[in-house]
């Protein structure tokens, strides 16, 4: 085997958990000298002959992951042979499928899951996937069977905040789902487990949306009390895939008690209570509510404004389902990836009492 075929064989799809070479997915390999006159691949020590390298990736059907399995190709090649020139180009071919592609995928997979909640906000940087953690270990805590999915395609944080950045889920080939990872009893998908921490995902709104459906839709969830989705901030193209695609019970919504996050809080109850989507507001969480110096347990210091989620609840007739003040404990939790709702003490006894709200 050519050593270059060997390197592509490295490379593996994710979600298929099938190299490139064996799955058909690399295609067309020509290697070309300094002068253009194409070599034989198979010819012994032909890598040191080869200016160009050049094949195809073809895909049975829009893939989500295309881009991010040509990157790491041009990546493996270049880091073994760092002067060649590397030309891939990517197709989608037509063929018969044997397996769902995402446009045949339903909520066949959620009929054993009791209640899906989305956790959203207006603004990013409010801790919603801070809250989005601790709540699913708050459940968890109290006996419930829980699930939590990384909706945010862009900037995905749940493998961070629990430690599992590390793991990568399997692939059930009979069942062609995902199997998500499991860690103290919860299981967790999110794209971050899918692809390199480092490698950024350049995707347009409906290739986001795709993978969004396959990480929430294609998936062994089994049997839940509860399925948490962690929704990227704001009301764009993957919020609207996600109303209508996914048969949501609720949606919680996270703010600080600033005026500018409060603002935006709006524009997200207003989309969920949309006469054509309709979902119910379980309530509001006021995040980073005030800030209480350990040395002065009884201090309460307003850093972003006192009771802004209180007001901002009351004017729109929902629930406040409880402040979660600033501790250190809770972020040293998210970077540690020990949720501090698995902890005793007022942190965790925070979002405990917000779970017994929800």
């Amino acid at each position: 085997m050519s050593k270059i075929v060997e390197i592509l064989s490295s490379v593996i799809h994710p979600v298929n958990e099938v190299d490139i070479v064996s799955g058909e997915i690399a295609q067309d390999l020509v290697l070309l000298d300094a002068q253009g006159e194409q070599l034989d691949v198979m010819e012994p020590d032909v890598e040191a002959k080869v200016d160009t390298i050049k094949f195809k990736l073809v895909f049975p059907s829009p893939d989500p992951l295309s881009g991010s399995i040509k990157r790491e190709c041009e990546q493996v090649l270049l880091k073994a042979f760092p002067s060649v020139k590397v030309q891939i180009m990517e197709l989608v071919r037509e063929r018969k499928q044997t397996k769902k592609t995402v446009n045949d995928l339903t909520d066949e997979n959620l009929k054993k899951v009791g209640k899906i909640i989305a956790v959203a906000s207006g603004k990013g940087g409010v801790g919603k996937s801070t809250v989005s953690v601790n709540l699913a270990a708050a459940l968890a805590r109290k006996g419930y069977k829980v699930g939590l999915v990384d909706a945010d395609i862009y900037g995905p944080s749940i493998p961070k905040m629990t430690g599992t950045e590390d793991m990568v889920p399997m692939m059930d080939t009979q069942k062609d789902l995902i199997v998500p990872i499991e860690k103290w009893g919860i299981k967790f998908l999110s794209i971050g487990h899918l692809v390199a921490p480092e490698q950024a995902l350049i995707w347009r709104g409906p290739m986001a949306c795709n993978a969004l459906k396959q990480i929430v839709l294609q998936v062994d969830w089994g049997e839940l009390d509860y399925l948490l989705i962690d929704l990227p901030p704001g009301t764009g193209d993957i919020h609207i895939s996600m109303v209508h695609d996914i048969p949501l019970s609720g949606a919680i919504i996270v703010t600080t008690p600033s005026g500018v996050a409060i603002a935006d809080v709006v524009k997200n109850i207003n989309m969920f209570t949309h006469k054509d989507i309709n979902i119910p507001i379980l309530g509001l969480v006021e995040n980073m509510a005030w800030f209480t110096p350990a040395e002065l347990p009884q201090n309460r210091y307003y850093i972003f404004g006192k009771d802004g989620g209180k007001v901002m609840a009351e004017q729109l007739g929902i629930k406040l389902l409880g402040s979660v003040p600033i501790y250190m404990s809770i972020n040293e939790g998210g970077d540690t990836g020990m949720p501090v709702a698995f902890t005793e003490g007022p942190e965790a006894e925070a979002f405990s009492e917000i779970v017994n709200q929800i």
